[in-house]
């Protein structure tokens, strides 16, 4: 921990990651409530959560990048208020194409907490870094579980619509708070907004490694929105549950999203192979648990807590590595590893969606394995020998 980040600060920005995070999942528990109110299949609503993580994906494009060249607190305005008419604009939507252009702009405006994650790396020393990083990691976790939570409950009770209506109200607050108490950055780039996106694709190419982790990265969150995408229909065919109990299982993920500050604070003390090695295996354990526990909402809870977990520490691992080169560039730099990762969390869902539609549960639960698998092949391959 550096003296210019204050432990105050620094949670500040882990809450307001997970509660702008949580924007691109409050859909998900709510996907069953569209289908009936739009008389849709369930293969074509899964392109309002396929729209939102593609646009996230083009928020950390365009938007992220900025933090380099940018002031944050300019930065926080523009995107505030696009996140704000977006959010306005889907609990409005009259039809599903609406809703699905929507959706594809509050992915893109929510981009904002990866602003976050660089800001507190600079503003950590060398030791500290994992542990404001997993902190940072966690508080977007939490949000991006939490919120299947909060949106079942809401959306049983009052509908889908009230839970973007909620959000709207919830983001109107947060900026006010993040104006007057977020420190200011002053960014080091001299260069035009061209330039700056060109040096994006300078980094991806010269930099081997950052490639390895944002394809990790990507299979990793593609494994995840796999699951997530599809539970809330398991729920609602194999055990008659509403939306409110899908979301409710997102607690057990919150369970293991906690263990990235744990993962963040020891990061230091093993060597990357280990780790990924390790993550990669809690992966393949939780989908094999899922393969077996298709009617157990036991393994299901267990299940959800390992995947979660697996996610985080190959997460966490993956961005100490990237932020430990290129001080000066790290926003473009996590825009490359943080790109990659959710345009796997946009395959993801449509592989999900195809898979649960010809396959059932037991084809997702193998389509998730494989996944995880490929994690560790990708890894072997293309990964320095001298770690291996």
């Amino acid at each position: 921990m550096s003296k210019n980040l204050s432990n105050s600060v620094l949670y500040l920005m882990s809450i307001s990651a997970g509660l702008v995070v949580a924007n691109l999942y409050y859909n998900q528990p709510l996907l069953h409530q569209m289908v009936v109110e739009f008389e849709v299949s369930e293969s074509a609503i899964s392109n309002v959560p396929l729209a939102t993580q593609l646009g996230y994906a083009f928020g950390l494009l365009f938007i992220v990048p900025l933090g380099d060249k940018v002031s944050n607190k300019k930065i926080l305005q523009f995107d505030f208020a696009l996140m704000i008419l977006s959010l306005i604009a889907a609990s409005l939507s009259s039809t599903l194409y609406l809703l699905i252009i929507s959706s594809f702009f509050i992915g893109f405006s929510s981009a904002i907490p990866q602003l976050f994650v660089p800001m507190v790396a600079q503003l950590s020393d060398d030791k500290g870094r994992g542990r404001a990083i997993g902190i940072v990691m966690s508080g977007l976790l939490i949000g991006i579980l939490g919120s299947r939570v909060i949106s079942g409950i809401v959306g049983k009770w009052y509908g889908w619509r009230f839970m973007f209506t909620a959000a709207t109200i919830l983001m109107v607050l947060l900026f006010i708070l993040l104006q007057y108490k977020l420190p200011k950055i002053k960014p080091s780039y001299k260069g035009s907004y061209g330039s700056l996106l060109k040096s994006i694709g300078h980094y991806f190419k010269t930099e081997p490694s950052l490639r390895l982790a944002a394809l990790r990265g990507g299979l990793g969150f593609a494994g995840l929105s796999v699951f997530w995408t599809t539970f809330v229909f398991l729920m609602e065919d194999h055990f008659g549950y509403d939306s409110d109990v899908a979301g409710a299982f997102g607690v057990f993920g919150i369970v293991g999203a906690l263990g990235a500050t744990v993962v963040g604070k020891i990061s230091h003390k093993y060597k990357q192979m280990q780790l990924i090695v390790f993550s990669t295996i809690l992966l393949m354990v939780s989908w094999l648990i899922f393969l077996f526990s298709g009617y157990s909402l036991i393994g299901l809870a267990l299940g959800v807590i390992i995947v979660d977990l697996g996610l985080q520490v190959l997460h966490i691992t993956n961005q100490v590595s990237i932020f430990s080169k290129n001080p000066e560039a790290r926003n473009r730099v996590n825009t490359v590893y943080m790109v990659g990762f959710f345009i796997g969390g946009a395959f993801g869902t449509f592989l999900g969606a195809f898979a649960w539609e010809h396959f059932g549960w037991q084809g997702v639960s193998i389509l998730g394995l494989l996944i995880a698998i490929a994690i560790l092949i990708v890894q072997f391959l293309f990964g320095p020998k001298k770690s291996i």
